[in-house]
């Protein structure tokens, strides 16, 4: 319930200033279409101008809440408590990804206000090194899966705030995946283990549950950028595009 609380209050946070930049953008162009307002900005707004970059930056806030950056990423870990299929799928797939949709959809108002895309850019590194080293020290299994996607979520956010539109989204489709089958390999374990999550207290999984390895495995592979495997890909067109 706690937990449901804290993700709950964050994301309001995160619809406010969402809200509170549509009505600025709104204000000046009078419409909400996205076709209209990518025609009207360049008339509308000078390019750099503070109104434009305060409405995204205001949008920023909105995805960077719903996709766990830094500073709203305190409720992602704690969510960790629900049911792992609920992990893999919003977790994974579908809601964490909603910011870096967002901002790669809105992309001719970030080129536009690009001190606002820069501002995204360089959240999105930052959260992408202070997640991931935060994984490396947490001993709750589903905790290091979260910190890991906020992590690739930085990357992915980094991307797009930076002009890497197709590395960014096909970073966003192959860690579905692949992020899905970590967290579903999770759940098999904490089964197996009734309940238990803690990485200290397990070992010896390869031989009691071989599928469940090579599924770790493969996923792991994924995430890690091994050659050959949809994360090695697709990090590679990121990076490449950046």
């Amino acid at each position: 319930t706690a937990a449901g609380i804290k993700a709950f209050v964050i994301n309001v946070v995160g619809d406010v200033g969402l809200v509170l930049g549509t009505f600025i953008l709104f204000l000046r162009m009078g419409v909400l279409d996205y076709g209209a307002m990518f025609d009207k900005v360049q008339t509308d707004f000078t390019q750099n101008e503070w109104t434009l970059v305060a409405a995204l930056l205001l949008i920023l806030v909105g995805a960077f809440a719903k996709s766990a950056q830094i500073p709203f990423h305190t409720w992602l870990p704690d969510a960790m408590e629900g049911p792992t299929p609920v992990s893999s799928l919003i977790h994974a797939a579908t809601m964490v990804t909603a910011g870096v949709y967002l901002i790669g959809r809105l992309h001719p108002l970030f080129e536009w206000g690009r001190t606002a895309a820069d501002v995204g850019a360089i959240v999105g590194a930052v959260t992408l090194l202070v997640a991931g080293t935060i994984g490396l020290v947490v001993t709750d299994l589903k905790r290091v899966i979260a910190y890991s996607t906020m992590s690739q979520i930085g990357y992915m956010i980094m991307g797009v705030s930076a002009a890497a539109y197709v590395g960014g989204f096909f970073h966003l489709m192959t860690h579905a995946f692949f992020k899905a089958l970590l967290f579903m390999a999770a759940g098999s374990v904490i089964a197996a283990m009734g309940n238990e999550q803690s990485l200290d207290k397990m070992r010896g999984f390869r031989k009691a549950m071989p599928f469940t390895f090579w599924c770790f495995i493969a996923g792991g592979l994924a995430l890690s950028a091994f050659p050959l495997t949809s994360g090695f890909f697709s990090k590679d067109a990121l990076l490449f595009e950046i």
